[in-house]
């Protein structure tokens, strides 16, 4: 354990991120210089396939706050980022990511505003233009959503780019949950707020690692995570088709009653008997949705697995 803790943590979580390094470091080092705090850089290699760790490593003999922690393999963006919290020693803990969409100039302003007395600052996307519009429009659907059904509500286009106090971050070390979606577990765990707009820029370099099926996966994963309205949408859309049916028959009844005869009606009969199987098998799978995140949890895993960690001291290749 460091005996005198920096001031500041930054923690990079990072895969195949090598083509972006340079730009990264270029624009970070001189806004952590100027601030005139004591710094370290925790950066956590995913899994990357590229020369990302050992690009990592050639940077360590010049940068003395350099920490990198090797992820036995790629565990995902939220686990890495769970491992940067768990390693970081700071008073203040700021992740960002290296495709600097995000810019390290707002750092003096989240110093200050910490200082200040607020104990979690929020840099805001106030315009997205550098996304595509189908990207943009989704994450609003995504923001309305979650926020009309989520036990915490998200702070709208806030990613996961944020100054937290230390006891904001013993705060989030705390939760016990495997499966992590990070910015509602952020968002759970309130303090003292301040916002700062900002425009969000295109990445440096490299693509992005976030595929259309991967964003939906974590959008499911924020929504289950932090609501059962899934399951109560359920079971009112069970009561509703429930009493429909029960209407239809007694429409059915009466007319048998009055005209003497049923309603022929095959072709209505495998319709209706097909709308609710698939009604059915949709209540199934937002309860396996539940079910998964229960088992997942019952095995009781580690959210990630460290290979190595590689101090600034340790420059053997």
């Amino acid at each position: 354990m460091n005996p005198c803790p920096p001031t500041l943590s930054i923690v990079c979580p990072m895969h195949d991120e090598a083509a972006a390094l340079d730009a990264f470091f270029a624009r970070l080092l001189p806004v952590l210089q100027a601030s005139g705090e004591s710094f370290e850089i925790v950066c956590i290699n995913d899994g990357s396939r590229d020369a990302t760790l050992q690009q990592l490593r050639a940077l360590q003999p010049t940068l003395p706050g350099l920490r990198v922690i090797d992820l036995a393999r790629n565990f995902g963006k939220e686990a890495a980022l769970t491992c940067g919290l768990d390693h970081a020693l700071g008073a203040a803990v700021i992740p960002i990511d290296a495709d600097l969409q995000d810019p390290p100039e707002l750092i003096p302003e989240m110093l200050r505003l910490w200082r200040s007395g607020f104990e979690v600052v929020l840099p805001q996307r106030v315009d997205r233009s550098s996304d595509g519009l189908l990207k943009r429009k989704t994450a609003d659907w995504f923001y309305r959503l979650n926020n009309r059904i989520s036990d915490a509500p998200l702070p709208v286009n806030v990613g996961d780019f944020r100054l937290m106090d230390r006891k904001v971050v013993d705060a989030v070390k705390r939760l016990p949950e495997s499966h992590r979606f990070m910015k509602g577990l952020f968002a759970w765990v309130g303090f003292r707020q301040a916002t700062i707009p900002y425009t969000r820029a295109p990445r440096s370099a490299g693509r992005t690692k976030f595929s259309g099926w991967r964003l939906w996966n974590l959008a499911i994963e924020g929504i289950t995570s932090f609501s059962t309205a899934p399951l109560r949408i359920w079971t009112y859309l069970g009561s509703l088709v429930a009493l429909v049916a029960f209407a239809y028959a007694l429409f059915i009844i009466g007319r048998t009653l009055v005209l003497g005869s049923d309603l022929p009606g095959y072709a209505s009969l495998i319709t209706v008997v097909l709308f609710l199987g698939g009604v059915q098998l949709i209540g199934l799978g937002v309860i396996g949705e539940y079910l998964g995140r229960l088992y997942g949890e019952a095995k009781g895993r580690p959210v990630y697995i460290v290979r190595e960690q590689f101090d600034s001291s340790d420059h053997a290749a």
